[in-house]
């Protein structure tokens, strides 16, 4: 039996990735249109969002490439992302939910302002966007939603707690709306990252003495890189996966199986 190559391509397909201008969402854009995907980027920061657009686009000429500067955590903006989509009537069939960030404290110094915060940008945010995106996702035979999680989801690092509350939420969000959208030929699929070498861990990541102690919890023994996750986000978008949905895929160099 011969392997048909299309399994393993995106050609045709639009994806919608958040928090794109940097980091693992941009890294995320770029491996789908490596594969061949029609990409649409949003974040907040414009200027940043403009030069990955830009980048992408000499990149990949034959791919098309369009940015929306917006706050996903802000419900009126989230609004304002599907009216932009609306207005360039294309296929939606991709979304990928890398918004994220944190603010690492104890837990008793947390105000409950901040705690609805992070709840609201590493979840909540997900879960609207998510919605918002089914009518078009459900127009396709198999569409796919991959939501950036973390191992501070699944077991305790220092991340502070409602970072890792919010993330379990996006991974059990993630089993619900897998069995929820499987009939409407949409699969929910994650990826749970351990240390990514990006700007936001780097001011950690730059302490010798913690970094040997990420070091040596980790099997595999060094930082793992965005274009990394943004493999294993890629192979849950393909048409190869086709019967993966439910699924959190750790990108960890073995964190979670380390034991003692």
């Amino acid at each position: 039996m011969t392997t048909n190559p299309a399994r393993w391509r995106l050609d045709g397909q639009t994806a919608l990735v958040s928090g794109a201008s940097k980091g693992i969402g941009l890294a995320c854009a770029r491996e789908l249109a490596a594969l061949g995907a029609d990409v649409l980027l949003i974040a907040r920061d414009e200027a940043h969002l403009d030069q990955a657009r830009s980048e992408l686009a000499e990149e990949f000429p034959e791919r098309e490439f369009f940015s929306f500067a917006a706050d996903a955590t802000q419900h009126e903006q989230r609004l304002e992302i599907f009216d932009w989509i609306s207005d360039l009537d294309v296929a939606l069939s991709l979304l990928v939910n890398n918004v994220g960030g944190n603010t690492n404290k104890p837990a008793l110094d947390y105000n409950e302002d901040e705690v609805r915060g992070l709840l609201d940008t590493n979840a909540v945010s997900a879960f609207e966007l998510c919605r918002l995106a089914h009518p078009h996702l459900s127009e396709h035979a198999n569409a796919a939603i991959v939501n950036i999680s973390s191992v501070s989801g699944l077991v305790h690092v220092r991340t502070g707690a409602p970072y890792g509350m919010a993330k379990a939420a996006l991974a059990q969000l993630t089993r619900n709306l897998a069995c929820e959208w499987a009939a409407d030929g949409i699969r929910v699929n994650a990826v749970a990252p351990w240390y990514i070498r990006t700007q936001r861990t780097q001011s950690a990541l730059a302490d010798p003495d913690y970094l040997d102690e990420v070091l040596a919890r980790t099997p595999m023994g060094r930082i793992g890189e965005p274009e990394e996750v943004a493999a294993a986000v890629a192979f849950l978008c393909l048409p190869a996966a086709a019967y993966i949905t439910g699924e959190c895929i750790a990108v960890d160099g073995g964190f979670l199986r380390y034991g003692f």
